[in-house]
């Protein structure tokens, strides 16, 4: 988050500290976007709003949205939103039943700055389960609704899955066989019988305590459900919201750009850089010797070359030297005459 908007939303929480603070909870679905205000206690504090999610709808379709109806309720001091997609400190990374333009979309940040409110965001499947599980044990959660959302918990602590684009049955997903699509294209009955296979099948995968099943096609599910596996309803999503600011806050420092933080990452290294230059010697000293170069023998001239009577001082490097005859007269030896003709 930007600084500007980090202090806006500190202030915010700040005026209203004697207070326990309100919760404005965002519920974004495929097909319809509800919202609903708590106090601390997590009882509304005005009626819950729904409107239809507009086709193939984009960020600014819902940010829009949220921003008037937000209008439209009561004062609060901070916000929750559930996202159908994958959601990462306030950034999305997939949105596949709403429109273009979401990944990598910071929409904590952009509803930040839209609300004046300090705003936190999971998956709805997640914050349906923070308002529905016991905390205790295994406990996984799945919803049925435009898609298939699905998170486990382990002790009240969640671990977000997708198991929606998992393979389910005959080589199609968990969406494939039970999202709203395939709901009005098998029928219920169909769904249903395929919804009975997936519980078996999601209790031998993960060998859970409790199995909790929400989303909006839930009410359609006509069979008896096993001791372990129990309905929520969409109420308990919204009351998530208020769980969701029970957790420990994110550890992001800031959701600054990417490329701020590239921009500025190689002004620490260049510090260093120049600390270990200045304490190493910037020249070399004048006393300081320079290394001999190696000699090399080079072959005398007097072995290829006698110009007295002595003998080679070296022997001859090779055999031209030596089968070449001298230039120069033989040497007489000392006492013998010299030869005439």
């Amino acid at each position: 988050m930007k600084k500007s908007s980090a202090k806006k939303a500190a202030k915010s929480i700040a005026k209203n500290s004697g207070t326990p603070p309100r919760t404005f909870v965002i519920d974004i679905g495929g097909t319809g976007i509800k919202v609903l205000t708590l106090d601390a206690a997590g009882k509304p504090t005005h009626q819950r709003t729904r409107v239809a999610t507009p086709k193939r709808a984009t960020p600014k379709d819902i940010v829009e949205i949220a921003r008037k109806l937000a209008k439209d309720q009561p004062a609060f001091e901070r916000v929750s939103v559930g996202f159908p997609g994958v959601v990462k400190d306030g950034v999305i990374y997939t949105a596949t039943n709403l429109g273009n333009g979401w990944h990598g979309f910071d929409l904590g940040h952009t509803l930040e700055r839209k609300l004046k409110k300090p705003v936190r965001i999971a998956n709805d499947a997640d914050i349906q389960g923070l308002g529905g599980v016991t905390g205790h044990g295994l406990e996984l959660v799945i919803t049925l609704g435009t898609g298939f959302g699905s998170v486990l918990f382990t002790d009240g602590s969640r671990i977000h899955l997708e198991l929606a684009h998992h393979p389910f049955h005959k080589g199609k997903t968990y969406e494939e066989e039970l999202g709203n699509r395939a709901l009005h294209k098998k029928g219920r009955k169909k769904w249903n019988k395929l919804l009975r296979e997936a519980i078996e099948e999601l209790q031998n995968t993960f060998n859970y305590d409790r199995l909790y099943i929400g989303g909006g096609n839930s009410r359609l599910m006509n069979f008896k459900l096993p001791a372990n596996v129990k309905l929520i309803s969409n109420e308990d999503g919204l009351l998530g919201g208020i769980a969701l600011w029970r957790e420990a806050k994110p550890s992001i420092p800031s959701r600054t750009p990417a490329k701020a933080k590239a921009a500025s990452a190689p002004a620490p290294a260049k510090a260093r850089v120049k600390a270990v230059e200045k304490s190493q010697p910037q020249s070399i000293p004048k006393t300081v010797a320079k290394p001999a170069r190696p000699v090399v023998a080079q072959p005398s001239t007097v072995a290829r070359t006698a110009t007295s009577g002595g003998a080679p001082a070296t022997p001859p490097t090779s055999a031209r030297d030596v089968s070449r005859p001298s230039d120069a007269p033989p040497a007489r030896s000392a006492g013998m005459p010299s030869s005439t003709t």
